[in-house]
């Protein structure tokens, strides 16, 4: 009886001195699903951190393409193959945007099934969106609750970024194939002038998510961007087929009542520099369209407002640890490098459209009326001429 509890003693003593100082760390587990003691946010923070080790060791590839031409430039300093190489990649892809856009309209008017998609859209795609939130919720697992809403709350936010911005451009170029093309032709020219004068005068740090980008490169670009953008659209202002709204898929859209914005204008000089007007004997008028004002609008906000797209994208790729997003441009990154400045120009001009340059257009009201049974047509007919006679026009 006696040496039972000294046995006790001696065990416990041994269990409250510990062997050795790895006896003090937690017990690893390979499962990180919150027990009974844990909560959802635990498990959250586990995953977070793993996510957090896992990032950094990602490794940054080249792609095989920004392979071989590293290797075929091995002779140069690896500032200037990197501007061979994006300057090289540049002409590529500003040659094929140009000889795209020449081309007009694209075999795909022709796909007779897309009629279906494009008359019902918006019950397609709501049902769509329908099928995958039921699939969520029946995916939703015990243990995994908060997991699953953040994904979700993701999901959401890349919509409202991505798909959201995208679709504003496509409504852009119903209004002019030249609201879509001057200011995609303007973010491109920012970012190549940006680029050239930071490569040769930059030496004042602009922001610190972006260390390469200098004050004498976002200076450069917004004036070789205005620039620009005046020159632009002096050269299409005249051209049919980049200014007449799209009404319909046609090949040719030239058919139409040029718009007042690209229609010359009277403009009155101001009276300090009237004077040279009265010494050259002539009226102190210039005559200008409207586009040019409103090129320059697009232009100041391509290059000062614009960049910040590209900022906010730095930012984003610093929170994964990646320095792009994907490799398929050698010297530019991922399509996404390319485009995270031209989602932002596209909400500006949707904004701007609206503000400032839509009006009221016949042509579609006429075809909404035509849609309605007879005696609707009929109803309306009659309170436009009641309308019409009070006012004297009839």
């Amino acid at each position: 009886m006696s040496d039972q509890p000294s046995a006790e003693n001696a065990d416990i003593r041994q269990r409250r001195v510990p062997d050795s100082p790895e006896s003090l760390k937690a017990p690893e587990r390979d499962d990180v699903r919150p027990t009974s003691d844990e909560s959802d946010m635990d498990a959250v923070l586990q995953d977070e951190d793993r996510m957090e080790r896992l990032t950094r060791a990602i490794p940054q590839d080249k792609g095989s393409l920004g392979e071989f031409a590293d290797s075929m430039l091995e002779a140069l300093p690896p500032r200037w193959r990197n501007w061979v190489v994006r300057g090289l990649f540049t002409i590529i892809m500003i040659s094929t945007f140009t000889f795209i856009v020449n081309r007009g309209a694209t075999w795909l008017m022709f796909l007779n099934f897309l009629h279906f998609l494009v008359a019902y859209h918006r019950l397609v795609s709501f049902a769509l969106y329908c099928i995958g939130f039921v699939s969520f919720v029946l995916s939703l697992r015990k243990g995994y609750y908060m997991r699953q809403f953040s994904l979700f709350a993701w999901t959401h936010l890349t919509l409202l970024l991505i798909v959201s911005q995208s679709f504003f451009i496509i409504q852009n170029i119903f209004q002019g194939l030249i609201w879509f093309l001057a200011p995609v032709a303007m973010i491109i020219c920012c970012d190549v002038m940006s680029y050239m004068f930071g490569f040769f005068w930059g030496k004042t740090p602009l922001i610190k998510l972006s260390p390469k980008k200098t004050w004498e490169g976002f200076i450069g670009g917004a004036f070789s961007t205005v620039i620009f953008g005046i020159l632009l659209s002096l050269a299409l202002y005249n051209r049919p087929f980049f200014v007449c709204p799209v009404q319909h898929y046609q090949t040719d859209s030239s058919n139409c009542t040029i718009p007042l914005a690209f229609q010359l204008q009277d403009y009155p000089v101001p009276r300090p520099f009237s004077f040279f007007f009265k010494i050259l004997r002539k009226e102190p008028v210039i005559q200008l369209f409207p586009f040019v004002f409103h090129s320059i609008a697009l232009s100041l906000f391509a290059s000062i407002l614009g960049p910040f797209g590209g900022f906010f994208a730095s930012g984003f790729k610093r929170a994964f640890k990646i320095k792009d997003f994907g490799d398929v441009i050698p010297g530019h990154g991922g399509l996404m490098d390319r485009f995270d400045c031209q989602l932002l120009m596209g909400t500006f001009v949707m904004v701007y459209i609206h503000s400032f340059i839509r009006v009221p257009d016949a042509s579609k009201l006429v075809k909404q009326i035509m849609t309605l049974e007879p005696l609707e047509q009929l109803d309306i007919y009659n309170l436009l001429q009641n309308e019409l006679s009070k006012n004297g026009l009839l």
